[in-house]
């Protein structure tokens, strides 16, 4: 009997295997290991580098260099119903501005939080941090207002637009505040 293609079962399941389509560039049901992280963060998920690693550990096939649907399906769905990878809140992210504020003026200089980009925890790509400053840089005064910058993440489709980027921000400035 041949076996057919079942379709999603739920939401969550068409939602990943749509993340993993797009980058499916051969229409093969398999992606290259490069790409997971883009798909893991294109869901909403905030995975440090240790964190991919483990999921490629999972589910890459190490004689292809790549990631088939069937293993990376239940391991997602696993992953965000367990509440794996999520962001920040925005208290913690305020907290973890706040460290970078000592005397509370409500901004941090562009210089600053690029140091901390770069320098704390997992770095930021020299490309990661020029997009994340695109959203985060007042133009007129060259800052960063933080808690305009927090509701840019946590409310308009910035975050959908710069998920790779910004998924990232949250776990970076918590790890300025330890």
């Amino acid at each position: 009997m041949e076996e057919q293609d079942q379709g999603p079962a739920n939401d969550l399941e068409r939602r990943i295997i749509e993340a993993f389509e797009i980058f499916d560039h051969a229409q093969n049901k398999n992606i290259d290991v490069r790409e997971v992280g883009a798909v893991i963060r294109s869901l909403g998920c905030c995975p440090t580098e240790a964190q991919l690693q483990e999921v490629l550990m999972e589910v890459e096939d190490p004689d292809t260099g790549s990631v088939s649907l069937d293993k990376f399906l239940p391991y997602m769905v696993n992953v965000i119903t367990e509440y794996q990878m999520q962001p920040a809140s925005a208290e913690a992210l305020l907290k973890a501005f706040q460290v970078m504020d000592p005397e509370r003026k409500g901004f941090v200089s562009k210089e600053v939080l690029m140091r901390n980009m770069l320098e704390l925890g997992e770095p930021f790509s020299q490309d990661e941090l020029d997009e994340m400053l695109t959203v985060a840089v007042d133009p007129e005064t060259g800052t960063v207002p933080y808690e305009y910058y927090i509701n840019q993440i946590m409310v308009s489709n910035i975050f959908l637009r710069h998920t790779a980027t910004l998924n990232r921000t949250p776990t970076k400035l918590l790890l300025t505040c330890n």
